[in-house]
Parts: C-alpha cells; sequence; structure tokens
C-alpha cells in the first residue's frame, strides 16, 4: 500500500522560505509523476505542481510561478517543494500525491 508522508510545514515571515518534503513508500517512486496541492482554510484544494518521473518536466501553477520550484530525488524516493518569497495568501496545508495516493499534510503558515 503506498503511503506520503510530508514534513517541512510551520510558521514562517512574509517575504520568508521554507522546503516541504514529501516522502513516498509502498509503490515504484521512480515511475511515478509527483504532485504537490495545498487548500486554505475555507477554499477548495489547489493544484500547486507537478513532476515528471525524471524530473525533467516541472508545472508550476500560476499563482506561484517565480517563487516555488518542485523537484524530486529518486534515490530517496523523495518530492520537494521550494518556497520562496512567501506570502500570506500561501498559507495552507500542502500535500503531495500521486494517483489515489495522498499524504496528510503539512501546514504552511505565513504571517507577521
Amino acid at each position: 500500500q503506498g503511503q506520503l508522508v510530508e514534513s517541512g510545514g510551520g510558521l514562517v515571515q512574509p517575504g520568508g522560505s521554507l522546503r516541504l518534503s514529501c516522502a513516498a513508500s509502498g509503490f515504484t517512486f521512480r515511475t511515478a509523476v509527483m504532485n504537490w496541492y495545498r487548500q486554505a482554510p475555507g477554499k477548495e484544494r489547489e493544484w500547486v505542481a507537478r513532476i515528471s518521473t525524471t524530473g525533467g518536466i516541472r508545472d508550476i501553477a500560476d499563482p506561484v510561478k517565480g517563487r516555488f520550484t518542485i523537484s524530486r530525488d529518486n534515490s530517496d524516493n523523495t518530492v520537494y517543494l521550494q518556497m520562496n518569497s512567501l506570502k500570506p495568501e500561501d498559507t495552507a496545508v500542502y500535500t503531495c500525491n500521486f494517483l489515489n495516493y495522498w499524504g496528510k499534510g503539512t501546514l504552511v503558515t505565513v504571517s507577521s
């Protein structure tokens, strides 16, 4: 059974940075296209970023383009989300995803 475990969330001031990690197990990670999603309080879940199996193709949602970067380490079964220039509107629970596998998420709070 596949499992995804996120980490790295926390409280950060506007303009700050965080790097989220998602550790995968129970499936062949190197063949999985991985996604990051987020859900802000009172809002629907929205897609944030996607990375291809080798990392050669990376798609980023418009609201975070130029500030967020997705990467992966297939030797460590981990996908990352580097978040820079954070804004209060980035506050959300961030979750990684592969097919029908979802992690429990990690909370990012951007506030002064």
